[in-house]
């Protein structure tokens, strides 16, 4: 059995909008035992559209993880959330007369000591090392297509003219979405993990992020988050969305009883 226990809380804020277009869950798997969800999405559109779509993908990825079975392959199952919620984006624009758009970013943790996440657009997942910076995902921008191809450096593409130009979002209606994985084994008490929209990380240096989640629970990060989050970014500041799960000791009459139950079965 795993060596740790998940602790995991969201965060929220509307910022300075006049309306929150973010979405932001955590799921169990009611049919797979062991395995959990965090699922961020940041809508785009105007006219409650962007809400509209980054609802669907919440609810996409909650009915297809409640149909999902040990066993059952994780990334086809972030795929299918992907190219169904895209979908039915796509006919809500039909029916709503608006441009409803949205990211998707999305992590599974299982039993067998796996990370799995994927995500499309801007919306970012970063993976921590206790107090350390592990990685993070690569947005799907314009701004990183040119850090790319040489044309900007890294640290220009935060405040460049365009840096909110997307280049793969869910709903479009001229190319459809594709989807980028990234996985993780052999994890272990220490590891967490941030799953955000760009309200957020806009704001941080990854070590800041890193830090604050080391030293404080989810929800008392999130707290510290989204004050430092109001405060850079006010009167300006965009809607602010994540979840935070993080790998921690469990108890120790509970490791005690593991073992005792592991020495039983022997």
């Amino acid at each position: 059995m795993s060596q740790y226990k998940i602790e995991a809380g969201t965060g929220q804020h509307i910022g300075d909008r006049q309306e929150q277009q973010d979405r932001v869950a955590l799921f169990a798997a009611p049919r797979a035992p062991g395995y959990m969800m965090a699922v961020v999405a940041d809508g785009m559109g105007g006219k409650s559209g962007g809400a509209l779509a980054a609802e669907q993908v919440i609810r996409t990825a909650k009915q297809l993880f409640d149909e999902f079975y040990t066993g059952s392959n994780v990334e086809t199952l972030l795929e299918n959330i992907l190219q169904e919620a895209h979908t039915v984006i796509k006919l809500t624009a039909v029916s709503s007369e608006k441009e409803p758009h949205s990211t998707f970013a999305a992590l599974v943790i299982t039993p067998q000591k796996e990370a799995i996440w994927a995500h499309a657009g801007d919306s970012r997942l970063y993976r921590f090392s206790g107090p350390n910076f592990g990685e993070k995902t690569r947005d799907h921008s314009y701004v990183e297509k040119l850090v790319d191809e040489g044309k900007i450096r890294p640290e220009e593409a935060k405040t460049h003219r365009l840096s909110n130009i997307l280049v793969n979002v869910l709903g479009s209606s001229n190319t459809a979405p594709f989807i980028t994985f990234g996985k993780y084994q052999n994890l272990a008490a220490g590891d967490s993990f941030l799953l955000c929209t760009d309200g957020l990380w806009h704001y941080f240096e990854d070590a800041e992020l890193s830090a604050a989640v080391a030293a404080n629970t989810p929800r008392q990060a999130s707290e510290l988050l989204i004050r430092k989050a109001r405060d850079r970014g006010t009167p300006k500041g965009d809607n602010c969305t994540f979840a935070i799960v993080k790998l921690v000791e469990p108890p120790p009459e509970v490791k005690n009883y593991t073992v005792q139950k592991m020495r039983r079965a022997v």
